[in-house]
């Protein structure tokens, strides 16, 4: 176990504390305020984790599986939460869900054949995305006074799921021969 998978097991950890605090919350609450703080030092551990990793030469198949399950696990909790207190739309919700889960799947599908999936540039993109849409959507609620960010929250949803979209397309395409393995 090396500091970059302590902090991406911290990720994990933070997770729960994120959830309890946006559930216990109200409209306007110091609870969404720690939420986002939470919610932000978690996606700093993942900036820096890998940084660490590459630089360390601290890369390890542990590593290259449990950071994008971390950030998944991070980022469908927030859109999770977000998606219950009625920010975000649910269609776009569904769809950011489903290429998590089926990029996940062909994780598993290739790790059973003694083989992992990297994250790639596009992979990278989509979660950098996920995490400043969320930030965004995080401080609408986290704001002292009423102001209504609701267009702008689900633009960037919309923009975040497009590009969630394409990198999963781009999985599928570049691990295609792992879904040819699968017999059913």
């Amino acid at each position: 176990m090396n500091i970059a998978n302590i902090l991406t097991l911290t990720r994990i950890f933070l997770v729960p504390f994120f959830v309890l605090f946006m559930m216990v919350g109200n409209e306007n609450s110091i609870y969404f305020v720690i939420a986002l703080a939470i919610f932000i030092i978690a996606s700093i551990t993942d900036a820096i984790d890998g940084k660490i990793a590459r630089k360390y030469n601290l890369v390890t198949n542990f590593g290259k599986f449990m950071d994008p399950l971390a950030d998944k696990i991070l980022v469908m909790s927030a859109f999770l939460c977000l998606l219950y207190l009625g920010i975000v739309n649910v269609v776009l919700v569904i769809i950011i869900l489903s290429r998590e889960f089926l990029v996940t799947s062909l994780r598993l599908v290739a790790s059973s054949n003694g083989k992992v999936i990297a994250a790639n540039f596009w992979g990278k993109l989509k979660t950098v995305s996920q995490m400043i849409t969320i930030i965004f959507c995080l401080i609408e609620t986290s704001l002292p006074f009423n102001i209504n960010l609701y267009i702008i929250s689900n633009i960037l949803v919309l923009i975040t799921t497009i590009i969630t979209v394409m990198s999963g397309i781009i999985y599928l395409w570049q691990n295609r021969k792992f879904i040819s393995d699968v017999s059913f």
